[in-house]
């Protein structure tokens, strides 16, 4: 997937100049956030040990710096994927946020549609550039159609996809992703398949035609299930059925381990799965002293901050299906969300590592 290769040659290169990067940064920042000591000689352990995060929920991310080729080492093909929105950074600007990845590690990015459609074919080809010498290659975009719209803004987005689907391809892009609400106020479970089933095909239709595919995520959250009325697609089984219905082959899943554990999904339904039917990959972990049916959605941790959800299981059971592609965080926390967007990256870059290690080799 994307557009620079994920071999290990660019890895070590990569690695030495995002550890000196790592040492330029602002001169201050707010004691919540993370602090960063400049020194003109310092050795990697001391560096690592005096970066800690004093934001105390925060504190079960700051484990040391995992060195990327390990990580592809036991994840071939798994990038650390920084998708800006899910942690609360606000730079839109692919130049800038490609910036961001490569100082903190991350090795995709998620394509920001908007911003790459704004730009010219000669901007286009120079972020193509750049990624390919900062050793990043591209994630997954959020689908730009929405399915749970009325049918006249899903038409009018829809005849926007051909050309938002060619920039996507332009610059090397191959995935899209959406989400699937898990109950509806005024629709029956039926009525509702109907409408994705139909939806969907059409916008498969127009990806394939541009080699691209496009991931569903289900929403396991109880809190959200029964929010609605009438229930809807909340587990991988009906996830199954739905993409089944479709007839498209390029549709496949946005695994994500809250949703995973929220609605009970096992292990073995993801061993059910080849890897070329996950698109992409959600971490996040849950607070501690919360009933499972009564976590909330938005109030979620960063990977393996609290050991709530088994991630070293999720994790080795995806590596086993043979999935190359970006592995992301998505925990709606607030804390995280307050930082500035250089501390946001690092705190989630951290955390992404440190879920790397749980992977066997």
């Amino acid at each position: 997937m994307g557009v620079a290769s994920k071999g290990s040659p660019h890895i070590t290169r990569f690695r030495l100049r995002q550890l000196r990067l790592a040492l330029i940064v602002p001169p201050t920042y707010s004691h919540l956030k993370l602090r960063l000591l400049l020194m003109k000689k310092i050795s990697r352990r001391t560096f690592v040990n005096r970066s800690a995060l004093s934001l105390a929920s925060l504190s079960a991310v700051t484990a040391s710096l995992t060195p990327l080729k390990m990580s592809a080492q036991l994840a071939p093909g798994m990038t650390i994927d920084l998708t800006p929105g899910a942690i609360g950074v606000n730079t839109s600007r692919p130049i800038e946020l490609n910036a961001l990845a490569a100082k903190h590690g991350f090795t995709s990015v998620a394509p920001n549609l908007t911003g790459l459609a704004a730009m010219s074919d000669s901007q286009r080809g120079e972020l193509v550039a750049q990624m390919k010498s900062q050793g990043l290659s591209w994630g997954t975009a959020g689908c730009p159609v929405s399915i749970r719209d009325s049918a006249e803004d899903y038409r009018e987005q829809l005849a926007q996809l051909p050309k938002l689907s060619k920039v996507l391809t332009s610059v090397g892009g191959t995935r899209m992703n959406t989400y699937i609400p898990p109950s509806s106020r005024t629709e029956t479970y039926l009525s509702n398949f109907k409408r994705w089933s139909t939806r969907l095909k059409e916008v498969a239709a127009i990806l394939e035609d541009n080699g691209q595919r496009i991931g569903l995520e289900y929403i396991g959250t109880h809190t959200l299930l029964v929010r609605g009325k009438y229930p809807f697609i909340h587990t991988m089984a009906e996830t199954k059925d739905l993409i089944a219905d479709t007839g498209a082959s390029n549709i496949g899943f946005v695994l994500d381990s809250w949703h995973w554990w929220q609605a009970g999904d096992s292990v073995a339904d993801i061993a059910s799965l080849s890897g070329d039917q996950i698109i992409a990959v959600d971490l996040n972990d849950a607070p501690k002293g919360v009933e499972k049916k009564a976590q909330i959605d938005s109030q979620r941790e960063l990977p393996v901050a609290t050991g709530v959800i088994d991630a070293s299981s999720f994790l080795n059971t995806i590596k086993e299906t043979g999935f190359d592609g970006p592995v992301r965080a998505e925990p709606f926390n607030a804390p995280l969300n307050r930082m500035d967007d250089d501390a946001a990256c690092a705190a989630t870059a951290e955390s992404l590592k440190k879920a790397f290690q749980l992977i066997k080799g």
